[in-house]
């Protein structure tokens, strides 16, 4: 028995770090290109030939980063920031409140993560632009936080049934607070698990995403890192320079590895604690 087991636990390690390798090529592979000189055109898998950062100097100024870096930063914190006060109160009362029209309204957003944004995206721009949105940072924005409210209300309605006792918000209750004020003193700083679940996996869809800044903002001074990149796509006459395109890529994903570096402890905490009621 115990010969098996031995032998099951190693056919185990082996299955994941073959799929731990699988996963892991494509990103040494373009780690080790982005560090060689823009015109190097090696073969791609002759692993760290050089350590060349003309690549990453080349991306730097071409994507002109510190604009398209701020526009970012600041289409992310806005979209994470209206996602987490909007579903949080949201979920709030459709997590104590158990009534019929509160289970279905439940449900109603539920049904909305199956539902795609892209689905409804002629009339909703022919919407914003009537209002005269389709040229501001405001419009992927809105989509943004409308697009990721089925999710996070979901998971903050999962993490307040389970987490957060009734008894607490009885006692504020008691002493005359109000459900507003129940929920932002007591209710919402006890969501810290679940923010910050939503601020990774929401920050991160928002930051990688091409299809509604490329869809709304032509402005080069709107851009954000994902649109700033497109100028390295090249063509027949001038071909891409792949080995500038990967450091490019480096670039716009340090920010989030650092981010998910500080918040990691909380991560997978609050992701299962959130789906263990719904």
């Amino acid at each position: 028995m115990t010969a098996r087991r031995t032998l099951g636990s190693a056919l185990v390690d082996l299955l994941i770090i073959v799929f731990l390798a699988i996963n892991l090529s494509p990103l040494i592979v373009t780690l080790s290109n982005s560090l060689r000189a823009p015109d190097d055109t090696a073969s791609p898998f002759e692993l760290f030939r050089s350590l060349n950062f003309e690549s990453y100097s080349l991306a730097f100024r071409k994507i002109d980063y510190f604009t398209a870096f701020a526009n970012s930063v600041l289409i992310t914190s806005a979209s994470v920031v209206a996602i987490i006060v909007v579903a949080a109160a949201a979920a709030y009362p459709l997590s104590r409140i158990q009534t019929r029209p509160s289970r279905a309204l439940g449900l109603f957003f539920l049904a909305g993560i199956i539902v795609s944004a892209q689905i409804a995206i002629v009339p909703i721009y022919r919407v914003f632009k009537v209002f005269g949105l389709n040229q501001s940072r405001l419009a992927p924005i809105l989509m943004y936080v409308s697009g990721s409210m089925p999710f996070c209300i979901f998971l903050y309605t999962g993490f307040i049934r389970a987490s957060i006792p009734v008894a607490l918000e009885e006692a504020a209750l008691m002493d005359g607070a109000r459900a507003f004020r129940r929920f932002w003193i007591i209710v919402f700083p006890l969501l810290v698990p679940a923010t910050v679940t939503i601020i990774v996996t929401q920050g991160v869809a928002v930051w990688n995403d091409f299809f509604m800044p490329m869809l709304f903002l032509t402005k080069h001074s709107q851009k954000p890192l994902t649109l700033a990149m497109l100028g390295f796509m090249g063509d027949v006459e001038s071909p891409t320079q792949w080995n500038t395109l990967f450091a490019a890529c480096y670039l716009c994903t340090i920010p989030l590895l650092a981010v998910f570096a500080a918040l990691q402890r909380h991560f997978v905490g609050g992701l299962s604690l959130g789906s263990i009621k719904g």
